[in-house]
């Protein structure tokens, strides 16, 4: 299906969810909408199922206006945060119900469920009730429904959050192989940006009910368009910091000069932006160096993420492995100007890291923030 939002809000009230946004998700591929808490996500999704009306804007299914159409009209699946499954019916009956509303019968049915079972891995479950199952199991079970209906849009409103780590991570790696082989077009709402890229496809940052850039999930972490969307799509966060372009470089707090030639941009205040991964310990040729104190070390999986006080603020890096660092100890992090990216005063990219490969256009031209 394709899907087209056209000046779509919604207002309640003087509260408005969703600010005047216009998106069409490409069709047969899963568009990832990220963003915090009340970012809009729910809103929108509802939206696109025809569980609410939009205040304005127009929405359309494969080209025909269905504003307004209740979601019982429409064809389309959801799977939402809690686990919705039928509790007096197994799980076999669960899967199968959305295929008996489309008359399957018989041995087809029993295939099909049997099939569907089988690659969510839960075939061995079918002759027990939700109540009987884990949480993992049960979230399982709402997935195969849904994917029984075989509806052309798919919405999935964060499903995996209520999971513990070890499950999402499990779940996480079937969706992106089910939806690899599906033809659906899949919305997936999440506020995880690791999320966002282990699915792949294409990404709609979403802020405070605003459509802020949407296109491929990996131009959009690369080349964000704005300090907003830098903001929402970097775990841990980007480190910002305060500094001034001029002549060709970037003067920051404590006389720290970073050469930057190939920027063309107006002299003047910016926001320089570097990732947590992309400071270094070890000084390598052009890198320059802050020198700070330790504040934090803290060890998360097999990463640790150390924290520096340093003349231009708090900076966090992330390394491989575990770092035995004294907290107060002095620390030298390495910038390189490589990897910097740079926001003008309204907080729009001016410049970004540039990949091997990329898209010359990306990098050239500025992306400009879209939404109300």
């Amino acid at each position: 299906m394709q899907l087209s939002l056209d000046g779509v809000a919604q207002q309640v009230g003087s509260q408005a969810y969703l600010y005047p946004m216009s998106l069409a998700p490409v069709r047969g591929a899963v568009t990832i909408l990220l963003g915090a808490t009340q970012a809009g996500k729910t809103s929108l999704m509802r939206v696109m199922a025809g569980l609410d009306k939009p205040s304005a804007g127009r929405v359309l299914a494969d080209g025909a206006d269905v504003t307004g159409v209740p979601v019982r009209e429409r064809n389309v699946s959801m799977v939402y945060q809690q686990f919705i499954n039928y509790p007096s019916l197994t799980v076999f009956d669960n899967i199968a119900s959305p295929l008996r509303l489309r008359n399957v019968r018989g041995p087809a049915l029993d295939t099909q469920v049997r099939a569907i079972a089988g690659r969510l891995r839960i075939d061995h479950l079918l002759a027990r009730y939700p109540a009987e199952l884990s949480g993992g199991q049960q979230q399982r079970v709402a997935l195969a429904r849904a994917l029984a209906k075989n509806a052309p849009l798919m919405l999935l409103d964060e499903p995996l959050v209520n999971l513990d780590y070890k499950l999402r991570e499990e779940l996480r790696e079937e969706l992106t192989q089910l939806f690899a082989h599906g033809d659906a077009t899949v919305i997936y709402a999440t506020t995880e940006p690791a999320e966002a890229l282990l699915l792949g496809g294409y990404t709609a940052v979403l802020d405070a009910g605003e459509l802020l850039q949407y296109g491929p999930t990996p131009e959009v972490f690369h080349y964000p368009a704005s300090l907003r969307v830098a903001r929402a799509f970097s775990d841990p966060p980007m480190n910002l910091v305060a500094g001034r372009l001029e002549a060709g470089r970037v003067t920051l707090a404590g006389n720290i000069v970073i050469p930057l030639p190939e920027v063309q941009a107006p002299d003047g205040p910016v926001t320089v932006g570097v990732r947590a991964a992309a400071l270094r310990l070890a000084a390598v040729p052009g890198a320059v160096a802050v020198p700070g104190k330790v504040a934090l070390a803290e060890l998360s999986g097999s990463d640790t993420f150390v924290h520096l006080d340093t003349a231009m603020g708090n900076l966090v890096a992330q390394f491989a492995g575990v770092l035995d660092l004294q907290l107060g100890a002095p620390l030298s992090l390495h910038l390189e100007p490589a990897h910097l990216y740079l926001f003008d005063a309204a907080g729009l990219r001016i410049h970004a890291p540039q990949r091997p490969g990329a898209l010359a256009d990306v990098v050239s031209t500025p992306i400009s923030e879209t939404g109300g």
